[in-house]
């Protein structure tokens, strides 16, 4: 909305992204057996991490070493262009860019199949500026909890 109350409706990296959803359903829905699928959308998955900018890819990839070897049962797949882990098709966490919406911070965030439950109020989105030795170990854990 615009200061005068009216609606602008979504900026162009939004649609642009909304876009990028629908090819990865309609992709998802082609024939082919599952681990042929599983193999695509992890390659399609490691092609758009190599895509990103320096510092955005190198978390990216740091992210995605430490998710894998966390819960390799995790499905890894594009959502909306960007990294995510799916449970049970229904994704779990997920990798942004900084530079997909122009933010000053990349974004690992969790959907509600993750179990990151505490009290009546939890964090599901993390900033993340660089991915030290700390924040792998942070990542670890949040995805050992979101699967438990």
């Amino acid at each position: 909305m615009t200061g005068t109350g009216t609606y602008e409706g979504f900026t162009a990296d939004e649609r642009a992204a909304m876009k990028e959803h629908a090819q990865e359903q309609k992709k998802a829905a082609r024939r082919g057996s599952k681990a042929e699928k599983a193999a695509e959308a992890e390659r399609d998955l490691l092609a758009k991490i190599a895509e990103m900018e320096d510092s955005d890819r190198i978390m990216a990839e740091r992210v995605h070493a430490v998710v894998t070897a966390t819960a390799p049962h995790l499905a890894p797949k594009l959502w909306y262009g960007m990294p995510a882990y799916a449970l049970d098709g229904k994704v779990l966490c997920f990798f942004q860019s900084a530079a997909k919406f122009k933010a000053r911070y990349a974004t690992l965030g969790f959907n509600d199949p993750a179990r990151l439950d505490d009290g009546a109020m939890w964090p599901t989105a993390f900033a993340l500026t660089e991915v030290t030795p700390e924040v792998e170990a942070r990542i670890a854990a949040l995805v050992k909890q979101a699967v438990s």
